[in-house]
């Protein structure tokens, strides 16, 4: 079993390439299925999110091909319109393929989704899209069933604006037949990347980026090659990974609009924040202040990013207030702070935080993909060596993380036991 050893770590300095975004490269090879020809998806991280959505592929009857970032995708014929449960227990985003499979084959079968521990994140949105297209949903002995003669575009009004449920109701209506609306669509950068190659593929869709999303449904679809817009979230573990540690980085490869909320946080925590056309340079003067956030939909501070702010204001000066209003059970990483001598406390879904000077390397285990950021960052600064466990989840989001920062001062490590 692998497990992450940090020591204390000086100043990280150094230029860090952000990769593409694990959020979005997700449902877009889901809707590779949607065209009968091959498509090129360019800036693939090398996740295991990733590899899981691959065999998910190949397991309805695609055919892929790696090349260093880039993955061909051949989708000539489905052979299947059941996803195995062993792939789709392990990433609760495997059940993206269920609108392109419904509306390539007018049917699909996939057993509940998996995923991080964070909270309730229910399917029902996306079921109540299917079946306001015309689809007729069952579920029975942990899986969930659509079929549909043909797709009918309908109006969906989401009644919250679920990233996953706005792209898998936008894939199932691009081949529906007629005019499909979300209105309180989700309007994260993610959902605007999955229309831009949807579109490009053929679709009509207006709207992406805006809580109402318009679909014409048209007969088919083609294959194109598409690039993956950078990962926000990774780009924002490493501007953490510079503040916390006072060090000095720049990071290539950042959308900067997708990160405003993130960057104000930053710099009312006394932390400087320069923008470039294609990247951040992230830095310290003085002390970290302690600053209040609260998790919202985009664009409010992405949830994403709450564990590793978690961590930066654990050693800020003052008090900080961090509010969850996304996910019921996201402060699991708060009993592994002040394992390390954070002093945090919970009331319901806030945490708040008084600033420590220092925190201590111990046993620690990731409950969950961001989670594991955050210890790694709290290792960066920590007397003596943090050994994180259950490092797969931290494998899941971040393209080899570990080298990354090593590349720019990090002490880290990892090792196989």
């Amino acid at each position: 079993m692998a497990r992450l050893l940090v020591d204390k770590s000086p100043p990280l300095r150094g230029t860090v390439r952000i990769s593409g975004s694990k959020n979005s490269v997700l449902p877009i090879l889901a809707a590779t299925l949607l065209a009968e020809e091959k498509s090129i998806i360019e800036e693939i991280p090398r996740l295991q999110d990733v590899s899981i959505m691959q065999a998910l592929l190949e397991s309805v009857g695609a055919k892929t091909y790696w090349n260093e970032n880039t993955m061909e995708i051949n989708v000539n014929t489905l052979t299947q319109y059941e996803a195995p449960y062993e792939l789709v227990r392990q990433m609760r985003a495997s059940f993206l393929i269920m609108g392109p499979l419904l509306a390539r084959l007018g049917r699909t079968r996939i057993p509940l989704p998996g995923g991080c521990a964070i909270g309730s994140r229910p399917v029902d949105l996306h079921l109540k899209g299917f079946a306001a297209l015309g689809a007729e949903i069952t579920q029975e002995r942990g899986y969930v069933q659509a079929k549909a003669d043909k797709l009918i575009g309908a109006k969906v009004y989401l009644d919250f604006p679920s990233v996953g449920a706005t792209e898998n109701i936008m894939m199932a209506g691009v081949l529906a037949e007629g005019q499909t609306v979300i209105e309180n669509a989700a309007v994260e950068p993610e959902v605007v990347d999955l229309a831009n190659y949807l579109n490009a593929m053929g679709a009509l869709i207006r709207g992406a980026g805006t809580d109402t999303i318009k679909i014409v449904g048209v007969p088919s679809l083609r294959g194109v090659t598409h690039s993956i817009i950078p990962d926000r979230i990774e780009a924002g573990t490493f501007m953490a990974a510079a503040a916390i540690t006072g060090g000095d980085l720049y990071l290539e490869n950042v959308l900067s609009i997708h990160l405003n909320p993130v960057i104000a946080k930053f710099k009312e925590a006394n932390i400087q924040v320069e923008e470039t056309e294609n990247g951040l340079h992230i830095f310290s003067q003085g002390d970290i202040q302690g600053t209040d956030i609260k998790t919202l939909p985009y664009p409010g501070f992405p949830t994403d990013m709450q564990a590793q702010l978690m961590s930066l204001m654990s050693i800020a000066k003052g008090n900080s207030v961090i509010t969850e209003t996304i996910f019921e059970n996201r402060f699991m990483h708060v009993a592994e702070l002040n394992r390390m001598g954070a002093d945090i406390k919970i009331e319901g879904r806030t945490a708040i935080i008084n600033g420590v000077p220092i925190l201590t390397g111990t046993q620690v285990r990731a409950s969950d993909l961001r989670a594991g950021a955050a210890l790694i960052l709290a290792g960066l600064i920590a007397e003596g060596t943090t050994e994180i466990q259950d490092i797969y989840h931290i494998e899941r989001g971040y393209d080899n993380i570990e080298e990354k920062l090593r590349k720019v001062g990090a002490r880290i490590q990892r090792i196989d036991i």
